[in-house]
């Protein structure tokens, strides 16, 4: 375990936590960043066309931008570190991860979201083989062939948008009645003349040789098999929150705060996507992320740290 005890431990540098550097910074705050990626959620999205100063950006573009305003700042990083266990023992803050061990007297929780599985038969078998969770990160490498998208909100749409440029032909494959998500976004997937859409179907298996050729999907009245040789999976997300294991969560595993982004113990904060906060948009958890900083700012002044 280092010696050094910092002031402040960002855990995630999605927008959130790179946000929450940002104004770690210029209040001078002793700090690190410890993530397993950069970007986050961001970096997945496809276009972005609701991010305030940005008629269009890619999310790589975006997640790039933020990572150049956080190192403007000579932040000390700690990248491809996964957190494992979070505790408070008096007024110090343990962090362990798969790596090291830190010490703070505050930490922000911006870990975000991961994919949610599907649990079927053929999933984790074809995982990298075929079956992904990012279309931004390995939709090229589908071009010109025939690809399922599972899932039937934002994620999903924001995938079968990026997909159906560049595959011949994209399945959604919607366990509801009904697609859900942005209107935009779901007209121009209704009206694209490559992609079916598959309501009130879900995935049964995934199935190939080497690498996937195929699924099997069923409604209330049929079974039936689709040759494809991609599956992108975007059935929802969870919160990366399992290691904060004394942190009062909710029902759904999102961290609760307050409207001070203050968790249950003293100290520890959270922001973005892995709380509960209604909305799980790129501005509002970077919102979010400052709030929380500017948060421990005034934890650590009054607690004389």
């Amino acid at each position: 375990m280092e010696n050094k005890i910092y002031d402040l431990i960002i855990i995630g540098a999605g927008p959130a936590g790179i946000t929450a550097s940002v104004y770690a910074a210029r209040k001078q705050m002793d700090f690190l960043v410890v993530s397993l990626d950069i970007g986050g959620q961001a970096a997945w999205s496809g276009d972005i066309e609701n991010y305030t100063g940005y008629q269009f950006i890619t999310g790589p573009e975006l997640a790039q931008k933020f990572q150049e305003h956080m190192l403007k700042y000579g932040t000390a990083l700690k990248e491809n570190e996964e957190a494992l266990e979070l505790e408070k023992t008096g007024q110090v803050i343990r962090l362990k991860t798969n790596k090291a061990d830190y010490q703070a007297r505050s930490v922000i929780i911006a870990s975000g979201k991961k994919s949610k599985e599907l649990g079927v038969a053929g999933e984790r078998e074809f995982k990298n083989r075929g079956l992904t969770y990012c279309a931004t990160c390995d939709g090229p490498l589908f071009s010109g062939k025939d690809v399922a998208v599972i899932g039937g909100g934002n994620s999903a749409l924001d995938a079968v948008l990026q997909l159906m440029k560049i595959a011949k032909h994209v399945y959604v494959i919607n366990n509801t009645l009904n697609l859900s998500g942005d209107a935009i976004m779901l007209r121009k997937v209704q009206e694209a003349a490559n992609v079916t859409i598959l309501n009130n179907h879900s995935v049964v298996s995934v199935f190939g040789d080497k690498f996937v050729n195929g699924i099997k999907v069923k409604s209330p009245d049929q079974e039936k098999e689709l040759a494809v040789q991609g599956v992108f999976v975007e059935a929802g997300l969870v919160p990366n929150s399992a290691f904060a294991q004394s942190v009062e969560k909710n029902l759904k595993n999102e961290i609760v705060i307050d409207s001070r982004n203050q968790t249950n113990i003293p100290g520890i904060f959270a922001a973005g996507d892995v709380t509960d906060v209604p909305e799980k948009q790129i501005i509002i958890a970077a919102g979010e992320g400052s709030k929380a900083a500017l948060s421990v700012f005034n934890y650590l002044s009054k607690n004389n740290f």
